[in-house]
């Protein structure tokens, strides 16, 4: 397991470093900074603030998803999903989404098998979205070429994903399913494990929680396209909100990416393109790409680590324990022993 993890993360550090590699060859580094250097103080205020609310509505959404198994205060799911959300900064390959559902897990007393299924279907969810909003931007913005072979591959994934997750719901009412049960009975462990994940992605079977959480996927990505919006306009740059939601999207799609930390280099490249796509000079695009990547990076890395200092990271003995009387109501009743 260690080593695929060092597989993986190195195979995203040099990804990352690939996508450097283009973009350098591309722009002049001087006028970038000369760009950055224009920047609107207020603009940058409001992108910063916009990339904030996002983060919030996230972990509402996360929150939503998990209630239905263990209910979290919102307050304390911004916390575990900000840590996890900065561990993505320092670790290659978005190992980030481990470190959150181990932390939660771990601070609440469930399985954290269980906390990363929710997370699975937050994932399906929010691609879904975005490509959703990819989608009905290249048909507004009339965009072909990359960019739309791009989104329609993306269109594809989804299905796939959406497929497979259905499958994963229902697959143990399938014909058969009791001969798979008994013969992975061999293996206690193994079709524990296997239950446990079950029981978080069984979330996506529940009408209300899918609606709550398209309804704050949606909210949480207006959030976004008015910050690359914000982002351009300090720059001088004005985009429509068409534009700006293909420049979101765009940008998401291609960090989906296994890359290095802070999805360094993906982000910078998809976002430099995607806004040369639009008409923006490629030195302002890269500019765009720079301070939109880097109030995603500061806000994140704050929240994150005031979120650690605060509740710090090894849980205080008896906290969140399905057998603590003070702790929250664990509607699953599973255990965060893995």
């Amino acid at each position: 397991m260690a080593r695929s993890g060092l597989v993986r993360g190195l195979i995203g550090i040099a990804i990352s470093v690939a996508a450097f590699a283009l973009i350098l060859r591309q722009v002049d580094l001087a006028r970038t900074a000369d760009v950055l250097a224009t920047a609107n103080p207020g603009w940058v205020a409001f992108m910063v603030g916009m990339t904030s609310a996002d983060l919030v509505l996230r972990a509402w959404r996360w929150q939503r998803l998990l209630a239905p198994i263990h209910l979290v205060r919102v307050p304390r799911m911004f916390a575990y999903l900000a840590v996890g959300y900065a561990a993505n900064n320092v670790l290659p390959a978005r190992l980030g989404e481990l470190v959150r559902s181990h932390y939660l897990g771990d601070r609440e007393g469930i399985s954290r098998t269980t906390t990363l299924g929710t997370v699975v279907v937050e994932r399906v969810v929010d691609t879904g979205m975005v490509v959703a909003i990819a989608s009905l931007s290249i048909v507004i913005l009339q965009v072909r070429g990359l960019i739309a072979n791009a989104v329609l591959i993306g269109l594809a994934v989804v299905g796939l994903l959406v497929v497979l997750l259905a499958f994963l719901i229902v697959a143990h009412r399938l014909p058969g399913a009791d001969r798979v049960t008994s013969f992975a009975a061999r293996w206690p462990r193994v079709q524990d494990l296997a239950g446990k994940l079950h029981g978080g992605l069984a979330v996506a079977g529940k009408p209300r929680t899918l609606a709550q959480a398209i309804i704050l996927s949606a909210a949480a990505w207006t959030a976004t396209i008015l910050g690359f919006a914000a982002g351009a306009q300090a720059l001088g740059v004005q985009l429509t909100l068409a534009q700006a939601a293909l420049l979101a999207s765009g940008t998401a799609l291609a960090t989906a990416i296994p890359a290095g930390p802070g999805n360094l280099g993906t982000y910078d490249l998809a976002a430099a393109t995607i806004a040369q796509t639009l008409g923006v000079p490629v030195n302002t695009a890269f500019a765009i790409a720079l301070i939109t990547h880097a109030s995603t990076l500061l806000v994140t890395t704050v929240a994150g680590s005031v979120a650690l200092l605060r509740l710090g990271w090894a849980r205080p003995a008896g906290e969140g324990r399905p057998d603590d009387p003070a702790a929250p109501p664990v509607l699953s009743g599973r255990s965060a022993e893995d």
